[in-house]
């Protein structure tokens, strides 16, 4: 009983707070990447990926400003932003509660008493006005209950700003990478356009060989069978660029124009800049979302600090000054003056265990935020690694699909060669044609997934979120 007596004038002399002593938790995943990831250089030296700003990462202008124009349209974005200026003002009145309210007060009374209640035997009419400046219920926040309180609302405010951020690079993300998928299927369609024109053309060939008595009616059969595919992949593809077009039109939040969309092939607006893949897991931890469920744990943190100030006295001020008078034009007369002064001391003797019972759950609340902090940089290190797990063999696949790409097409040239000569059936052509578009389409996914992998990096890496014009 001492010690918490002096523990108590201890606190109350010096205003202290009851917040435990907030330490940044080890990160919980390894200190270096998965060994699929030993093949990637290492960059050591080289700037963080949160450091480079997605208007130097992404090259190409076009692609620029379609990402400008999501981040000042989507309506996920300002819902981020509206959250933000809703935990401000929060944050605004849990910090205000530091400072006295003073109001200004004017009232005048009139009642009457009748005869039969007034000891003059008569009815009395009473009249009393009064001005008067104070303040009402002033918490002396000697235990830090207010301060604990305050500091958890900065720290959910903190937390929407790194949401915000989080949302932010996610659009960026989603938005590259959907511009991107657009370029690969319009790629897609004029592969399938050619594909119908050279089909076309062999078909007419097939067509006179038949009349001339040079082919047979199998070779006719299978060379309209490959038109008819050709133009199923033309309207297949079609309509995946609309659902393209609509998915960025959904992400920007306005009808993107045509001289926004991709011109060209992937490979030619697919200029995206290196990244530095060996840096250290420790970075993750600047991550938004990492940051987020951190300043969630040091909001559940000084939650504990209210809980433990309950336990002790609450003591609060109300007071005012001003004058009062039987009659307004007595107000301000000499002798007038009125005030009130009335301190009030609140000692918690028995609640039933509820102050205990509070404690609990901040301590709670503040093992489940650690939880979260914990499985934030768990989902960030899987993210990485899965995304340096791609990035390991897409080199080596890119290469091969381009080879087999060459190889597909100089089997086709040969067989389409010795089909036009009459030293075989159509079919072998037509197989041989299959198989260089069926190799084509490979080729454009492949460049897709090395592109996508790419942005895919930078998000999971945070990047992009410290610049100014991000």
């Amino acid at each position: 009983m001492t010690k918490l007596l002096t523990l108590g004038a201890a606190l109350l002399l010096g205003g202290c707070s009851l917040m435990p002593v907030y330490e940044q938790p080890a990160g919980a995943v390894d200190a270096r990447w998965p060994a699929s990831a030993a093949a990637l250089p290492l960059a050591a030296s080289a700037a963080p990926v949160a450091d480079i700003p997605w208007r130097q990462f992404f090259s190409d202008a076009t692609l620029r400003e379609v990402i400008a124009l999501a981040l000042e349209n989507n309506r996920d974005l300002r819902v981020s932003v509206l959250n933000i200026e809703r935990a401000r003002a929060q944050y605004g009145i849990r910090d205000a509660a530091l400072l006295p309210t003073i109001t200004a007060g004017a009232s005048q009374t009139t009642s009457r008493n009748p005869a039969e209640l007034s000891l003059p035997g008569s009815a009395q009419t009473t009249r009393q006005s009064s001005v008067s400046l104070g303040a009402a219920a002033y918490e002396l926040d000697f235990f830090g209950r207010v301060r604990s309180l305050s500091e958890a609302a900065l720290q959910l405010y903190l937390g929407t700003e790194e949401a915000r951020r989080a949302v932010q690079i996610t659009l960026v993300a989603d938005v590259a990478s959907t511009w991107l998928t657009l370029a690969a299927d319009q790629e897609r369609l004029q592969l399938a356009r050619d594909t119908l024109a050279s089909q076309q053309i062999s078909y007419g060939l097939s067509e006179r060989r038949f009349e001339a008595g040079a082919a047979s009616g199998l070779d006719l059969a299978d060379a309209q069978t490959s038109v008819e595919a050709a133009r199923f992949d033309i309207a297949l593809t079609t309509s995946q660029v609309a659902l393209d077009q609509n998915a960025l039109a959904l992400l920007v939040g306005s009808n993107v124009p045509v001289a926004l969309l991709p011109a060209g092939s992937l490979a030619s607006v697919a200029a995206l800049t290196v990244l530095p893949v060996g840096l250290p897991s420790a970075l993750l931890q600047r991550r938004p979302d990492v940051l987020e469920a951190e300043r969630s744990l040091r909001a559940a943190n000084a939650n504990i600090g209210a809980a433990r100030a309950a336990f002790f006295p609450s003591i609060s001020l109300t007071a005012s000054a001003g004058t009062a008078s039987s009659s307004l034009s007595g107000l301000f007369n000499g002798g007038s003056a009125a005030w009130s002064f009335m301190p009030k001391i609140t000692l918690p003797i028995f609640d039933g265990g509820v102050n205990r019972a509070n404690l609990t759950i901040a301590k709670v609340d503040r093992d489940i935020a650690l939880a979260s902090y914990d499985k934030a940089i768990q989902v960030a290190f899987r993210e990485v690694a899965d995304a340096l797990a791609q990035r390991a063999t897409l080199d080596a696949r890119l290469s091969a699909q381009q080879a087999l790409v060459g190889a597909s097409a100089n089997s086709y040239r040969l067989h389409d060669a010795r089909y036009r000569s009459g030293a075989e059936s159509y079919l072998s052509a037509l197989v041989s044609q299959r198989a260089l578009v069926a190799a084509q389409q490979n080729l454009i996914s492949v460049r897709l997934s090395d592109a996508t992998n790419l942005v895919t990096l930078y998000k999971v890496m945070g990047g992009g979120w410290l610049a100014s014009d991000s």
